[in-house]
């Protein structure tokens, strides 16, 4: 059977595989970079919130990454066995648990300063045009949240 070209149903008519083939591109980019870091993708999406505000509480950092506490957890926990973050108990609200950067964790952003620009230059873009496909994308992820949340 010969595919029509305005079919949507073909494969490469779905904005939905065209995320999910850049996402596994920019992972194949990103793999090499954060090994000699010592980071794993979602390590590295932590260490830049916690680069931003050090002390968040684990709660509002699972938020912001869109992850539950059963997956945030162990992630913290080989984070804290690597010697990049420190997890307390909020000394006003013991509820919280307050998740630290140590001095090494802190040291690793000066190494990771690079990696913008080496995505940058992976991605053939400027950072003005990487700047709008980025707003494109979070514009996108909100709508189809809340047409999710609508039901």
């Amino acid at each position: 059977m010969t595919a029509d070209k305005d079919d949507p149903l073909l494969l490469s008519n779905q904005v939905c595989f065209a995320l999910y083939s850049a996402n596994l591109a920019m992972t194949r980019v990103y793999r090499p970079l954060l090994e000699a870091l010592g980071l794993t993708y979602p390590q590295y999406l932590m260490m830049l919130l916690l680069w931003e505000e050090d002390g968040q509480a684990m709660k509002r950092l699972g938020e912001r990454l869109g992850l539950d506490s059963g997956t945030l957890t162990p992630l913290l926990k080989r984070m804290e066995a690597q010697g990049l973050v420190t997890r307390t108990r909020d000394p006003q609200d013991e509820r919280l648990v307050r998740i630290h950067l140590t001095p090494q964790g802190a040291a690793l952003r000066a190494k990771a300063e690079c990696l913008p620009a080496r995505i940058t230059a992976a991605a053939g873009c400027s950072l003005q045009e990487l700047g709008a496909l980025r707003d494109t994308l979070l514009g996108l992820r909100d709508d189809l949240n809340r047409a999710a949340d609508q039901g």
